[in-house]
């Protein structure tokens, strides 16, 4: 699953490490995982 989002931190647009999709209080899905290069985590809504 290599879905892109963006890094706050390093200020890129990266692939998702370790992606897990989630559904958001509102019942909307979404996808979460962590940056590869500097292990922040990354969200983005939509499936």
């Amino acid at each position: 699953m290599a879905t892109e989002a963006y890094c706050v931190k390093c200020k890129a647009k990266r692939e998702m490490s370790n992606a897990t999709k989630i559904t958001m209080k509102n019942g909307k899905p979404a996808t979460q995982g962590t940056c590869p290069v500097c292990g922040t985590k990354m969200f983005r809504i939509g499936g």
